[in-house]
């Protein structure tokens, strides 16, 4: 039976973090393994300490916890396994479903068209500032509403700051939102900018679907919709999930104004948080099973 590494409490750290305890508790019913991840040790570039309550050779784990820069969880997998332990995710894999170049191709009919700038992690405020770049990464959108983000997460709390843009060819307000973006991003940049074409959805909020070796084992509402719970069409979205080849991946997905369904976000279901009110054994066995 495969454990799982859940993020530490910063200030206890022999105890899961406070927004894990109710996996904690499920993991530890069902019989599971349980080590804790020092995810701010993790952060820090020390990837020896965040593991150092790991047991060696513990074997595999699933993953439950706080988003990780995928650098630092190529660093994770590697201290584990000097450790004698495990990820059931491997850095590769984390990379493709995590970030939005990873799954897009597969994905590509299913899901608003998108460009996309690699950022160094090195660097991650030296994005051009040139509305004409902008305006040149975004032709083969075709013009009309769009919306900025990282290659995981948009500011969409800061819509018409720092997320939509109401014109792609309007350059001067698209390279204005790409600035914005950036700079509340800061530090936290992932791999880049994306800007992708606006679609029209209609009221009701996101499905979160949760998908474990390619077959869809939970459908929740999207955390910041809770109470909204549609009943999306998982056909097609099926088969990319499994040409994917990703073994615990997420998908956000939404009813667009023309009765398609559409898929908003993929996501690594190890960093997927689970909506407020959901029974988190019903994910935990289905991963305890795998």
């Amino acid at each position: 039976m495969p454990g799982f590494l859940l993020c530490a409490d910063p200030l206890r750290p022999g105890r899961p973090d406070p927004a894990f305890t109710e996996e904690a508790s499920a993991a530890r019913e069902m019989g599971a393994a349980i080590a804790l991840l020092d995810h701010d040790a993790l952060l820090a570039g020390d990837a020896v300490a965040a593991v150092a309550r790991v047991p060696r050779g513990s074997g595999a784990y699933w993953y439950r916890g706080w988003m990780i820069p995928v650098r630092h969880y190529t660093e994770l997998d590697r201290a584990l396994a000097e450790r004698g332990a495990s990820l059931l995710t491997d850095a590769a894999a984390y990379r493709t479903a995590h970030e939005l170049p990873g799954w897009y191709d597969t994905f590509v009919s299913l899901t608003p068209r998108s460009v996309w700038y690699p950022v160094s992690v090195t660097a991650p405020t030296a994005v051009p500032r040139d509305g004409g770049f902008w305006s040149v990464l975004a032709q083969p959108l075709g013009g009309g509403p769009g919306i900025v983000k990282d290659f995981v997460k948009s500011r969409k709390h800061e819509w018409h700051e720092a997320c939509f843009v109401p014109e792609l060819n309007d350059s001067e307000t698209l390279s204005a939102v790409v600035a914005r973006m950036v700079d509340l991003q800061g530090e936290h940049l992932a791999g880049g900018v994306v800007v992708r074409a606006y679609e029209r959805f209609v009221p009701g909020g996101e499905a979160r679907v949760w998908w474990v070796d390619g077959e869809p084992v939970l459908v929740t509402a999207h955390p910041d919709t809770p109470g909204d719970r549609p009943v999306p069409e998982l056909g097609p979205v099926g088969e990319a999930v499994r040409g994917l080849g990703c073994r615990l991946v997420t998908t956000d997905l939404a009813l667009r104004e023309d009765g398609v369904w559409r898929v908003i976000e993929v996501g690594d279901g190890q960093v997927s948080g689970l909506p407020s009110g959901t029974d988190a054994r019903l994910l935990l066995e289905a991963l305890r099973d795998t």
